[in-house]
């Protein structure tokens, strides 16, 4: 048996148990009831320390050099590239920290949505503060040269550091704000109350499986569920499943939140079959089974199905009727053109998820800098509330009336994903970078869009994103398939387009 044979072996064992990872925590999150954190904490520690034992055992080690040195073709070189790279990351963490933090998730999280429900950061903050305890250890393991949060931001989009998101920040902000005053100026405001009806569940439901399917969403290898937060999970690229979350009376939250995921679910259910369970869909150091090569560039997939295609002129014009035929009483009153101007309007807001495209960076901006100052101990948990009602209101002009519609209203830290939140912005803008390449590579692609038709747009993010897994750095498979690296360019135009029209109409 051939080395890099042996590698796949142990690599698709760890595949498989860091799946039941992804399954024990998809049922946590969907439908665990709340006495069982606990003891699903142990569960998943017990499995993260079995699975880092695995990938730092000698026979996978023997497996790798031996492998190293045949004859392989580029795309085995770029496997075990990834796999070396991952394996020596893994190495500088101390024995543990890994099987500690998938331990306390389970009870931080429970924590948190108690907390949220009572909006009482009080009540989550013990859980906090253990869990940032928990990942400035992590940072002081990988090591940094500039500050802690670059060992972090690097575990979800390699490359990226604190000061390269300034640089970036800073050029969206210089085209973010003017806009935003202009939109406020402009004294235009969009009808949006036919949003606030009441939309009954079922029917919310069973237009945001027609929607996902649409885009191409394969429920043969999928399906939907309800969480507290909307998420994508995969265990190999035959079950991909996503869930939402439904109110009553706001029918965007299931309807976009759904196309959203269903955006990440495109993705892990298109990587090559051949890298099913290898280091190319296995995010080795955070003890994942994730296919997609950065979170920036999962979230560039998400973000561009969400907003680019599901919140555009012609998807609405072409498919409205399919969405009044589920509420067919509610929208009676509405047409294609006033259902795009209301859910493209833009108004600063309290909740992220809820936001519009043009003050939704302003969120991410917002989170990076308490992230920062948590990490460096700069900030206490104890002085989070008032940090973030504070910057809320120096960044959006907005009063925070509660720790649920403040700082308790994401998920991410209390699943330990401290530096994961610049990947929504870093997705937002690769998201534009795909779409203008693919309408300037393939003219029948932007004809298609303006038909409502998707596929088209589809197949060429099949061949020049999802089929490559983990292959590719991000900023290589941006240059492979746009000619250039992350760059704000066609994210600002993209916005200036749309939103000047909207405003200036």
């Amino acid at each position: 048996m051939r080395g890099i044979e042996r590698v796949r072996g142990r690599v698709g064992e760890i595949n498989d148990l860091l799946c039941a990872v992804n399954l024990l925590t998809w049922d946590a999150r969907t439908q665990m009831p709340p006495g069982a954190a606990a003891a699903r904490g142990k569960q998943l520690a017990t499995l993260s320390k079995v699975a880092r034992e695995r990938l730092l055992s000698r026979e996978l080690l023997g497996a790798l050099q031996e492998a190293r040195a045949e004859d392989v073709t580029p795309a085995e070189a770029d496997e075990l590239d990834q796999l070396t790279g991952a394996l020596e990351l893994l190495e500088r963490l101390p024995d543990g920290l890994i099987e500690a933090l998938a331990e306390h998730r389970s009870v931080a999280q429970a924590a948190w949505e108690r907390a949220r429900a009572d909006a009482d950061m009080s009540a989550f903050a013990p859980a906090l503060e253990r869990m940032l305890e928990l990942q400035q250890r992590m940072a002081q393991a990988i090591g940094y040269d500039d500050h802690p949060y670059d060992a972090l931001v690097g575990l979800y989009e390699p490359g990226m550091t604190a000061a390269r998101l300034q640089e970036l920040f800073g050029a969206l902000r210089g085209g973010i704000l003017p806009l935003l005053e202009g939109i406020r100026a402009s004294g235009v405001v969009a009808d949006r109350r036919f949003l606030q009806r009441h939309y009954p569940e079922g029917a919310q439901r069973d237009a945001a499986l027609h929607f996902a399917k649409l885009i191409g969403y394969d429920l043969g290898r999928g399906r939907l569920d309800v969480s507290a937060h909307p998420f994508e999970i995969s265990f190999t690229r035959d079950d991909v499943r996503i869930t939402t979350r439904f109110r009553r009376d706001f029918l965007p939250m299931s309807l976009f939140g759904t196309l959203h995921e269903a955006g990440h679910a495109l993705y892990e259910q298109g990587v090559d079959p051949a890298y099913v369970r290898t280091a190319l869909t296995t995010d080795v150091p955070g003890l994942y089974a994730v296919a997609g090569t950065s979170y920036g560039t999962h979230e560039s997939q998400s973000r561009l199905w969400e907003n680019l295609v599901g919140r555009s002129r012609p998807f609405w014009r072409a498919h409205f009727g399919a969405l009044r035929s589920f509420f067919p009483e509610q929208l009676a009153d509405v047409d294609a053109e006033g259902f795009y101007r209301a859910v493209n309007h833009v108004e600063p807001s309290l909740i992220r998820v809820e936001a519009d495209e043009v003050t939704y960076n302003l969120h991410i901006m917002l989170r990076v800098e308490i992230e920062m100052a948590l990490l460096d101990g700069s900030l206490s948990v104890r002085e989070l509330p008032a940090a973030w009602n504070d910057a809320v209101g120096a960044t959006l002009g907005l009063d925070v009336p509660d720790d649920a519609q403040g700082c308790l209203q994401d998920i991410h830290w209390s699943t330990g994903l401290f530096g994961s939140f610049p990947t929504y912005t870093i997705g937002n803008v690769m998201s534009a970078q795909w779409l203008e390449a693919a309408r300037a590579q393939d003219p029948a692609i932007a004809a298609a869009l303006e038909r409502g038709e998707t596929e088209p747009l589809r197949a060429w993010l099949q061949e020049n994103v999802y089929r490559h897994g983990r292959r590719f750095a991000p900023d290589a498979l941006l240059e492979r398939a746009t000619g250039r690296g992350l760059t704000p360019e066609p994210y600002l135009a993209y916005l200036d387009g749309k939103y000047g029209e909207l405003y200036r109409s």
